[in-house]
C-alpha cells in the first residue's frame, strides 16, 4: 500500500513491541473526552518523539478501495484520508505516509518505534492544533486487515496513523501495516 522500496536496507524500519499492541477500547479513556472540533483539513502533523514534522495533503481511495498513498517523490509528506473525519472531529481521522521510498527512509520510517503516552500534534487549516496521545501501536497483516475495527468510531476524537510494516520481500513489498492508535487529549490550541 505505501511501499516503494528501500534498496540495501538490511534491518528495515523498527517494528512495534507486543507491549504497545492494543485495539480501540482495550484501554479506557482517562477522564472525559475533550469537546470535538468542527471539520477542518489538517495542514501539518508533528510527532516530537520521532522528530517528525510533515505537511499533510488530502487523499482519496484508489480503484481497489485502499487509501491512496501520498506522492512518493517527497519523502517528508503525509496524507489525510478526506473520506474520514478531520483530526479533532468526533470519529476516527486517518493519516498515512510512506515508510521509505527509492531514496531511503520516509516520513513514517520510525513509526513502529512510537511508544504509548507519546504525543501527536495535528495543526489544522483553521489554525487550531489537536493534540493526541498514543495508546497503542500494532502491525496488521495486509491480507487480513481489520479495517472496521481500526477505523471504528469510538464516540470521541481519535487518530490512526499508518505506514507499511512487517516483513519485506522484493517484488511484493511489505506484508503488513503499522497502525498507531491515538485519542485526542488536548486542543484546540490556537496557532501563535
Amino acid at each position: 500500500m505505501l511501499r516503494h522500496g528501500l534498496s540495501g536496507a538490511a534491518d528495515g524500519p523498527p517494528q512495534p513491541g507486543a507491549a504497545t499492541a492494543l485495539f480501540p477500547g482495550d484501554a479506557p479513556p482517562d477522564g472525559p473526552a475533550p469537546p470535538p472540533l468542527p471539520r477542518s483539513a489538517p495542514a501539518l502533523v508533528a510527532i516530537p518523539s520521532l522528530a517528525v514534522a510533515a505537511p499533510v495533503v488530502p487523499l482519496g481511495l484508489d480503484r481497489d478501495g485502499w487509501i491512496e498513498p501520498p506522492p512518493s517523490g517527497d519523502p517528508n509528506l503525509a496524507g489525510w484520508y478526506r473520506g474520514a473525519p478531520s483530526p479533532g472531529e468526533r470519529g476516527t481521522a486517518v493519516l498515512v505516509g510512506h515508510v521509505d521510498n527509492l531514496s531511503g527512509p520516509a516520513v513514517f520510517y520510525a513509526l513502529g518505534a512510537l511508544e504509548k503516552g507519546r504525543t501527536i500534534r495535528v495543526t489544522r487549516e483553521d489554525g487550531r492544533t489537536a493534540v493526541f496521545e498514543v495508546y497503542g501501536v500494532r502491525v496488521f497483516d495486509k491480507r487480513h486487515f481489520p479495517a472496521r475495527t481500526i477505523y471504528a468510531d469510538t464516540g470521541r476524537p481519535e487518530l490512526r496513523v499508518l505506514t507499511c510494516g512487517g516483513s519485506y520481500a522484493a517484488g511484493s513489498g511489505y506484508t503488513g501495516n503499522v497502525v498507531v492508535f491515538a485519542r485526542m487529549t488536548g486542543g484546540p490550541e490556537a496557532a501563535g
